[in-house]
């Protein structure tokens, strides 16, 4: 059983449907709980999908969490959802149960979460309990990482970290990680293996334009028009310019971008071949987020970085620093003071890009399969080993 929530952005459920099609692939039988809406182009082929009354955030803030109607979530929904999710876990009584994100994110979902490691502590064919999480996480004061550690040494059996351990540590951006040490696995980056695969017409879709992307696009449109602003000021002004909105950009932007259109810009709601087109760009310009970040490793793509970052957001700048200071992508940061992205310093961080040597990055992108084969090999007469997780 493989628990996700995805509350802003659709990062943690893509990856999620990485790792669970190819644990499916490697013979596990995999039900997968969904927290979240559904999202057109992300499936879980091979995988029983159990929806949970689906959560969502109210804004990049986190300030609430939202039902399906958009109401702030009360005491009668966590609890309409605490008992179908515990009733699942019953009824599918797993040999492994994976968990997304917690205790390294989700603190909102503990009322729901702590149960269900209660429960699974106390069946009586326990399962192993395994973290998954990915390479870095929000910087939270010291109290809150030491919690976070508490929690992970006291409940989980082994923590996935889905990153390379020679690019970047947990412990970078959680300190605290240190105490759980003999809990920690580097799976590698999860890539998805599929888009390596080219059909008919594939060599030429967006071939040397410009792909500007903003992940799912809630806080995509600084990012969207700076790129607009900052276009005649690069070397590329010729070429195009394809902007990729993303399915949960407002649609009222989106609809503004398009009746703005100009010769040399396409306005695209989200395209399905966006493997393909970043490889066969002439340069993509993007936000930081894991999926995208790997999805550019696997392109070979010559790559400028935008991090989106706020109080509560601070992943992204850790990476996208991380892969620019090994001189594999070009980073621009928003002012520090306004948030804004300055379209003279991206149009800067273009030509820093372009004038780049092309290196190889010897990033380990294998954190899929390796997810499933490490998962594969757990013992059955040792389900639920402690003494083997150092508890």
């Amino acid at each position: 059983m493989f628990y996700v929530q995805h509350l802003l952005g659709i990062g943690h459920l893509k990856r999620a449907s990485i790792l669970a099609q190819a644990m499916s692939e490697a013979g596990l039988d995999v039900a997968v709980v969904v927290g979240g809406p559904a999202v057109d182009g992300i499936d879980f082929a091979g995988c029983a999908r159990i929806p949970l009354p689906a959560a969502t955030a109210a804004d990049a803030g986190f300030s609430a969490i939202l039902d399906e109607a958009g109401r702030p979530i009360d005491d009668a929904w966590r609890d309409a959802r605490l008992a179908r999710l515990l009733t699942e876990f019953e009824a599918f009584r797993p040999h492994i149960l994976v968990v997304e994100q917690f205790p390294f994110g989700r603190r909102q979902f503990a009322f729901e979460l702590m149960p269900l490691l209660q429960a699974a502590r106390a069946a009586a064919d326990r399962p192993w309990v395994i973290g998954s999480v990915r390479d870095a996480v929000v910087r939270k004061s010291p109290e809150r990482g030491r919690e976070m550690a508490r929690i992970a040494k006291t409940w989980f059996d082994r923590i996935l970290v889905h990153g390379d351990p020679a690019v970047l540590r947990l412990e970078e951006t959680l300190p605290e990680a240190a105490a759980i040490a003999d809990r920690l696995l580097y799976s590698g980056y999860v890539a998805d293996r599929r888009e390596l695969d080219l059909r008919p017409g594939d060599r030429t879709s967006g071939r040397d334009e410009v792909i500007v992307t903003v992940g799912g696009g809630a806080v995509g449109e600084p990012l969207l028009r700076a790129a607009l602003a900052a276009r005649p000021l690069t070397r590329l002004s010729e070429h195009v310019w394809r902007l990729i909105c993303g399915p949960n950009l407002p649609a009222g932007i989106e609809a503004e971008l398009r009746w703005s259109e100009k010769p040399g810009i396409v306005v695209d709601h989200w395209r399905t071949d966006l493997p393909v087109l970043l490889r066969n760009c002439v340069l993509s310009i993007s936000q930081a987020g894991y999926n995208t970040v790997v999805q550019l490793l696997q392109a070979g793509t010559r790559a400028v970085l935008v991090p989106f970052a706020s109080e509560n957001e601070t992943e992204q700048e850790h990476r996208a620093r991380t892969f620019a200071e090994r001189g594999l992508m070009s980073i621009v940061a928003a002012d520090a003071a306004s948030g804004e992205i300055r379209p003279p310093a991206l149009a800067l961080a273009v030509e820093d890009a372009l004038s780049a040597p092309s290196v190889g990055h010897g990033v380990f992108l294998g954190g899929a399969e390796a997810t499933a084969s490490f998962l594969l090999e757990l013992p059955d007469a040792d389900r639920g080993g402690r003494g083997a997780a150092g508890a």
